[in-house]
């Protein structure tokens, strides 16, 4: 059993992993990251159409809804659905749009809407059924797109806070 100290800091919401690829999925975690008006530097999206720009600079999905995926077969992990930002301990439920999110000492982000899944992720899915985190199908379950109010440095284990 862990000391009081450490159980508690294990309950605070954090960054567990930071994502970034040159283009396409799966992202691949990073020792620390450069959020910047534009999102995560290094990153690059394969269908800059339909991915990224101001009000989807960041994608950030939940650890906790990885988990729950994987209990349920699937094979998806941090980055198999190409978000930038993998937290743990945030309730999951209250992340919706107009969310305001303190990233580390420095990085705020604001959550503009649900991300739609695209088949470029269906892999992390079995039988490739990505409508499970369909914010319409599934409730609480999609990822979510950001945009940048404020840029700043960030690494795992950097404390997410609601603003």
């Amino acid at each position: 059993m862990l000391p009081d100290s450490e159980n508690q800091a294990n309950q605070f919401a954090h960054i567990f992993q930071i994502n970034a690829s040159p283009g396409g999925v799966p992202k691949l975690p990073l020792a620390r990251g450069e959020v910047t008006q534009t999102g995560l530097l290094g990153d690059k999206q394969r269908t800059t159409q339909v991915h990224g720009g101001p009000e989807a600079a960041l994608c950030l999905y939940s650890l906790e809804r990885i988990l729950a995926l994987q209990a349920e077969g699937h094979p998806i992990y941090p980055g198999a659905a190409g978000e930038n930002l993998t937290i743990a301990g945030l309730d999951w439920d209250e992340v919706k749009p107009g969310t305001r999110l303190r990233l580390g000492h420095d990085a705020l982000i604001e959550v503009t809407r649900y991300t739609t899944p695209c088949n470029s992720i269906a892999d992390a899915f079995v039988d490739k059924q990505i409508s499970r985190i369909l914010q319409d199908k599934h409730p609480g379950w999609s990822r979510v797109y950001a945009r940048v109010l404020q840029p700043g440095q960030i690494f795992p284990g950097s404390r997410v806070f609601f603003e």
